[in-house]
């Protein structure tokens, strides 16, 4: 038996504004915590301000300039006339093959973040209960759609 190797294609990049967006976010939440407890170790025991929040700030700054970057180009996705690979993961890489014969209901969808960074998540859910669904994340709308109209018009020529 052949391995056919497919060559990924890396995710758009606007996907890199969105994960570093929600990074951001979730790292303000826990930069909000730093300056609360901050000011009450300011208030009772006199510590200098910073002590807390300067260095979760900066592990914000490293994580957003420089991990954000690594997680995004370790994303890739590959569409073929059978199949949809997508790949991700640094530390356990998964690489995840659809046949689209298998391809029950296929979701386009995009949240504000995404929408403004001109990004689309495409979602496959497939036979079977174990991993059933394949997200793909980061592909621009007009491609997601159409891979999706690709997908339902190999789907609808299935001999059932």
């Amino acid at each position: 038996m052949a391995v056919e190797l497919v060559k990924l294609q890396s995710l758009e990049r606007g996907y890199l504004t969105v994960l570093r967006v929600r990074s951001g976010l979730g790292w303000l939440i826990f930069a909000a915590m730093a300056a609360v407890a901050d000011g009450y170790l300011q208030w009772r025991l006199g510590l200098p301000p910073g002590v807390v929040a300067g260095p979760v700030i900066a592990l914000a700054f490293l994580a957003i300039v420089v991990l954000v970057p690594g997680r995004w180009r370790r994303w890739g996705y590959a569409f073929t006339d059978r199949e949809l690979h997508v790949a991700s993961g640094w530390l356990t890489r998964a690489h995840t093959i659809v046949p689209l014969s298998r391809v029950q209901h296929i979701d386009v969808s995009q949240g504000p973040i995404e929408r403004s960074a001109g990004v689309a998540t495409l979602s496959l859910h497939t036979a079977g209960t174990e991993n059933s669904l394949v997200v793909l994340p980061g592909i621009s709308r007009q491609r997601a759609e159409e891979i999706r109209d690709a997908i339902r018009g190999r789907i609808s020529d299935a001999p059932w």
